[in-house]
C-alpha cells in the first residue's frame, strides 16, 4: 500500500490557562499537523509542537524537515512495511525528533486503519483504560492550591506539580498542596532541570522528612548532568524520573546503566515517535524499569497517539497525557474518549481521528 500523498498545515488552541514551569509559559498551542494518504485513499494524521527549550525544534524547522527531506524520503514507500519506512525516514535528516514524531505517528494511524484495528491492539494491547494526572502551573502558593483543588473537583487524583524556579522555596508550595488535598492524592514534583545537585538532595529529603508522599520526583537536575541526577537517586527514596535525560534507546540504556534515575520518561517528541519509543519500551522492560509516558503541549491528536502506546505496554505503569485536559477546546473528530483523568480506548481504527479541521498544503 503505496504513499501518495504527505502534507503539512497548522493549528492553533487556545489554553485553557496560562501553563508555567522553570523553562517557560505557554498561552496556546500552535502545533504542525501532517496527514498521509495512501494510493486506497486512506489518510492517516499526526501532529508536533514546536518545543525549541527542550526539543530544539521550531514551526520552520518542522516544517522544513517534513516537507524538503522526510516526505520525498518515503513517498512511493509501502505503509504496511513499516521499518522499511522509518529506515527511510532515519536515513533522510539527522535530530529533528518533532517533525519525524509527528510523520511517525501519521504512518501509524494509517497502517491502523489499512489493517482496521484500533493502534494499542496491534502493538500489544495491554490495558483498555489509562488514568492520567493534570499539570499544577508553578506560581504563588495560593493559586497552586486553588488550581490543586479545582482539579480535585474535576475528578483528578493524581496531580504534577511544576516547580524549580526558586530551590528551597519550592518546598512550601509541595507543602501547601499535600496540606490542602490531603494524604490519598498522588504528588508528582517536576523541577524542569530546574535545581542543582545540593538543592535537590535537600528538598527531596526534607519532603521525605516532612511526610509528604511524593510518588516521583522528576527531572531535577540538567538533562546533561546525570552523574549529578545519579547522586540524587542514590540519596533519597523518592523515586526520579528521568525526562529530558532521555531522547533515544540508548540514552535510556545508559540512564539504566549509570543508576541515573529509577523511572524512565517518554515522550514521542523526544523519540522521533513511536518506532523508537517501542525499543525504549523493549530495554525498560528488559532491565524491570517502569515507565511513564509523557506529552509537550500537544492536543488530543498527538496525545492519543501516545494514549495508544500506554495502552499497548505494561511497562509504562504511570501517565502523563494531559495536553486535551489544558486545552480550552476540542477541534478533532474521533480518538479515544477522554473523561476527566481517564483516557479510554475504543474500537475505532488506527489512532482514531477521523478529521483534522486545519488547510493542508
Amino acid at each position: 500500500m503505496k504513499i501518495v500523498d504527505i502534507r503539512t498545515g497548522e493549528i492553533g488552541i487556545p489554553l485553557a490557562r496560562p501553563f508555567k514551569t522553570a523553562l517557560r509559559t505557554v498561552e496556546r498551542v500552535e502545533d504542525i499537523v501532517v496527514r498521509i494518504t495512501a494510493e486506497n485513499g486512506m489518510v492517516g494524521y499526526g501532529e508536533a509542537p514546536p518545543t525549541a527549550v527542550i526539543t530544539g525544534d521550531t514551526k520552520g524547522s518542522i516544517l522544513s524537515a517534513i516537507n524538503e527531506f522526510i516526505a520525498p524520503a518515503i513517498l512511493g514507500a509501502d505503509v504496511l512495511a513499516l521499518d522499511e519506512v522509518m529506515e527511510r525516514m532515519d536515513r533522510s535528516i539527522k535530530g529533528n525528533t518533532s517533525a519525524k514524531a509527528a510523520v511517525d505517528m501519521a504512518l501509524y494511524d494509517l497502517w491502523g486503519k489499512i489493517l482496521g484495528k484500533p493502534l494499542y491492539q496491534l502493538l500489544g494491547g495491554y490495558r483498555r483504560e489509562i488514568e492520567t494526572d493534570i499539570t499544577i502551573s508553578v506560581g504563588p502558593v495560593a493559586q497552586m492550591v486553588a488550581d490543586s483543588l479545582a482539579a480535585l473537583d474535576e475528578g483528578y487524583r493524581i496531580l504534577k506539580i511544576k516547580v524549580g524556579k526558586e530551590g528551597m522555596a519550592d518546598l512550601p508550595r509541595i507543602a501547601a498542596i499535600r496540606e490542602a488535598v490531603g494524604p490519598d492524592i498522588r504528588l508528582r514534583v517536576d523541577a524542569n532541570q530546574g535545581w542543582n545537585v545540593p538543592d535537590s538532595i535537600r528538598i527531596i529529603s526534607a519532603m521525605e522528612d516532612k511526610g509528604l508522599c511524593i510518588d516521583l520526583v522528576e527531572q531535577p537536575v540538567e538533562a546533561h548532568d546525570l552523574t549529578g541526577m545519579a547522586k540524587i537517586t542514590q540519596a533519597v527514596y523518592t523515586p526520579i524520573l528521568a525526562d529530558e535525560s532521555v531522547f533515544s534507546p540508548l540514552d535510556a540504556l545508559e540512564i539504566i546503566r549509570r543508576g541515573a534515575a529509577d523511572l524512565i520518561n517518554i515522550k514521542l517528541m523526544k523519540t522521533g515517535g513511536i518506532h523508537q519509543a517501542i525499543k525504549i519500551c523493549g530495554i525498560a522492560s528488559l532491565y524491570g524499569v517502569e515507565c511513564m509516558m509523557g506529552c509537550m503541549l500537544e492536543s488530543k491528536l498527538a496525545v492519543s497517539a501516545a494514549a495508544h502506546l500506554t495502552a499497548a505496554k505494561g511497562i509504562i505503569t504511570r501517565a502523563d497525557l494531559d495536553g486535551p485536559s489544558l486545552c480550552s477546546e476540542d477541534p478533532f473528530t474521533g480518538g479515544p474518549d477522554y473523561d476527566g483523568p481517564v483516557i479510554r480506548m475504543n474500537d475505532l481504527p488506527g489512532i482514531g481521528i477521523s478529521a483534522v479541521p486545519c488547510d493542508f498544503t
